[in-house]
């Protein structure tokens, strides 16, 4: 990696971080002490079963390089900080699988400075709440993966609305067949997500979203500007799903992040969507040799009180 690094400098080591589910993150460390993030994306490093690919729904199979690199420009393009992108290899000259290396900014996550510093995350929250006004008032014509769109290939067959609720239909089924609660309130659930999606209204203004952005996927080097990660998943979509995520990962942080006009009805379905998707997925990853079995049947458990809480 001497394009990288120089002739001086070379690897001394490579450790695994943990966290990554869909690709495999690696710190690596050079013999003069720096150090940088490695990025595999190799089927080896997946932990999700497959699922079908839906090809007008942009929240399938988010993964790999080249949805990286484009929504890395897209993010540098409105002024948004995400780790240095400082090589990226798609032709196998380092090694079988896609590789990109960017800058280590450290570990600290802003979930780890709310919880044990909240007067610390003051000012990186700040900050990342005026980079979501940067990207959600970024629009499009068209919802969908940035890549897709780029290419003229991103389907608008459904309304956005209507792709959501035939999700949260999708990961009931699933769930169901995994959860004999769920199996008998298979119904009334159906129902209350028939109501929320009533009460919708046709739209179609596309804002730019991360998609899943919870505290735990931002880092706040010792400059204390913070740095989005995991940005596979960037789409143009409803603004309304992404402050769904927002209010739940943030939980009392949240206000400080909210600076658009969002349609209550849309975040009411979008909401109750994803606690069926946070259901559907740690149940299915759960059924894999994913390390931390047990974090992913507590999530889904909380997840299922949520939904027959309502019903």
């Amino acid at each position: 990696m001497v394009d990288q690094f120089g002739a001086d400098r070379r690897p001394a080591a490579l450790d695994r971080l943990t966290g990554g589910s869909k690709k495999g993150v690696y710190r690596l460390r050079l013999d003069d002490q720096s150090t940088a993030i490695l990025y595999v994306w190799a089927a080896g490093e997946n932990y999700w079963p497959p699922a079908p690919a839906v090809p007008d729904d942009p929240f399938t199979d988010a993964s790999g390089v080249e949805l990286f690199a484009t929504n890395y420009a897209a993010l540098s393009a409105v002024d948004v900080r995400t780790p240095r992108l400082l090589m990226l290899d798609r032709a196998g000259r380092y090694h079988p699988a896609d590789l990109a290396l960017v800058e280590d900014v450290g570990a600290v996550t802003l979930e780890a400075l709310m919880e044990h510093d909240p007067a610390a995350a003051m000012t990186p929250l700040s900050t990342l709440g005026a980079a979501l006004c940067r990207m959600h008032t970024s629009r499009s014509t068209h919802y969908g993966k940035l890549a897709a769109i780029a290419r003229g290939e991103a389907l608008q067959t459904r309304s956005t609305e209507d792709i959501i609720q035939d999700r949260a239909r999708g990961h009931l089924d699933a769930a169901a067949a995994r959860d004999a609660r769920l199996a008998d309130a298979h119904d009334r659930i159906t129902d209350h997500l028939r109501r929320l999606r009533g009460a919708v209204t046709v739209r179609h203004d596309y804002r730019l979203i991360h998609g899943e952005l919870g505290p735990d996927h931002v880092l706040v080097p010792p400059s204390g500007a913070p740095a989005m990660i995991d940005i596979e998943g960037l789409t143009f979509f409803d603004v309304e799903w992404e402050h769904a995520w927002l209010q739940l990962r943030f939980g009392d942080a949240y206000p400080a992040l909210q600076s658009v006009e969002l349609d209550p009805n849309r975040l009411e379905l979008y909401r109750f969507a994803q606690v069926l998707s946070l259901i559907e997925g740690p149940l299915r990853i759960a059924d894999t040799d994913f390390p931390d079995r047990q974090w992913m049947l507590a999530l889904a458990e909380r997840n299922i009180t949520k939904a027959l809480a309502v019903i």
